[in-house]
């Protein structure tokens, strides 16, 4: 790496419709900052796949076949707990309650937001240091 320059984000995209994953793709690819690292369409390819690659931070979606998002969420942090993960989700907004509850998620996306403040979001998660985490409780980012 060259002196001044940010180390590269390592994101997963993780969701059942395939033209979800492309134009993810196609989004973040457009970003110096950010390296993809995997497509995944289900939870427990999510898991696998987090495990491989080690993501800075996973866009994961929540309703997916085989394994849901929040299944999947608990899996992951389970595996490595400084993996930033975005439920990324078309629920309602009575719904994002639930997820604070049950899954290990860190902020919330709705799909229906604009896709640059997606990536600003992804951005955001992923500078934030190892460190940071050791000394630092987890913290819920709100939705965008």
């Amino acid at each position: 790496m060259l002196f001044g320059q940010r180390p590269l984000i390592r994101v997963l995209v993780v969701d059942d419709h395939e033209l979800t994953r492309f134009s993810l793709k196609l989004a973040l690819n457009c970003h110096q900052q950010i390296k993809l690292v995997g497509l995944a369409s289900n939870g427990q390819e999510a898991i696998e796949m987090a495990e491989y690659h080690r993501p800075d931070v996973i866009i994961l979606d929540l309703q997916m076949p085989v394994m849901d998002g929040l299944t999947a969420s608990n899996l992951i942090k389970a595996i490595d707990p400084k993996t930033q993960i975005i439920a990324y989700s078309s629920i309602d907004d009575w719904q994002v309650d639930v997820i604070h509850r049950t899954g290990r998620v860190d902020a919330f996306c709705k799909k229906d937001t604009p896709t640059q403040d997606l990536i600003k979001l992804v951005k955001k998660l992923g500078e934030l240091k190892p460190d940071f985490w050791e000394e630092t409780p987890q913290r819920l980012y709100p939705a965008i």
